[in-house]
C-alpha cells in the first residue's frame, strides 16, 4: 500500500517542468522518465494528428506514436540538436507511419491505391477531402497537411521533410493545385 508521503514523493517526481528544451533533452537523456512525460505531453497530440492523417485511422495512429516514443527513448543520446525536438519528432513520426504502412500494405503493387479510411457521421464535403487527399501526391500531401493542418512554417517542414523551404512552398502549392482540380471535378 501506497503512503501519503510516498504519494507526495511520486507526485513531485512527475510534476517536474523543464524550462527550456536543453533541460528537458539533458532529462530525457538521463531516461528521467518525467522529462519523457512532458516530451508526450508537449508533442503527443500533434503527432497523433500527424499519424491520423498518414495511416487512415485512430488505432493505427496510436500505435504509431506509441513505436515513435519508444524509438525516442532509445534513441535520445543520438539527438544532435541540429533541428528543434519537435522537427526530430515529427520526422520520427512520419517514418515510423512509413514503416507501419508498409507492413499492412497488400502485396498488389507499387501504384495500388490505399483503400479508403471508413467514414462514419462525416459530412459529405469531409468525405470528399479526405478522398482527394489520398489521391494527390504523398509529398505534396504531406506539406498540406503539416501546413495547413498542424500549421507548420515551410522552414520546420522542409526541416522536417529533409528539403529545401522552396520546395516545401512548391508542394504546397502543387497540393492546392492538385485539391482544387479534384474538388471541382467531383461537384460537376
Amino acid at each position: 500500500m501506497v503512503g501519503a508521503s510516498q504519494l507526495a514523493l511520486i507526485g513531485r517526481f512527475y510534476s517536474t517542468d523543464y524550462r527550456s528544451e536543453g533541460e528537458l533533452l539533458a532529462a530525457c537523456r538521463r531516461r528521467d522518465l518525467s522529462a519523457f512525460e512532458q516530451l508526450y505531453q508537449a508533442h503527443g497530440a500533434r503527432l497523433k494528428s500527424i499519424a491520423y492523417h498518414l495511416v487512415g485511422n485512430r488505432q493505427d495512429a496510436e500505435d504509431a506514436v506509441q513505436e515513435t516514443f519508444l524509438k525516442v527513448y532509445r534513441a535520445i543520446d543520438g539527438f544532435q540538436s541540429q533541428s528543434s525536438i519537435s522537427t526530430w519528432l515529427c520526422r520520427i513520426c512520419i517514418n515510423t507511419c512509413y514503416d507501419l504502412a508498409r507492413k499492412r500494405r497488400p502485396e498488389t503493387g507499387p501504384d495500388a491505391q490505399p483503400a479508403p479510411a471508413p467514414h462514419q457521421n462525416q459530412l459529405p464535403l469531409r468525405i470528399q477531402l479526405d478522398d482527394a487527399l489520398r489521391r494527390i501526391n504523398p509529398r505534396h500531401r504531406m506539406v498540406f497537411l503539416l501546413f495547413e493542418v498542424e500549421g507548420l512554417r515551410h522552414a520546420e517542414i522542409a526541416s522536417i521533410l529533409e528539403v529545401p523551404e522552396g520546395t516545401s512552398k512548391a508542394w504546397l502549392f502543387e497540393a492546392k493545385k492538385e485539391l482544387k482540380r479534384l474538388l471541382t471535378e467531383v461537384r460537376q
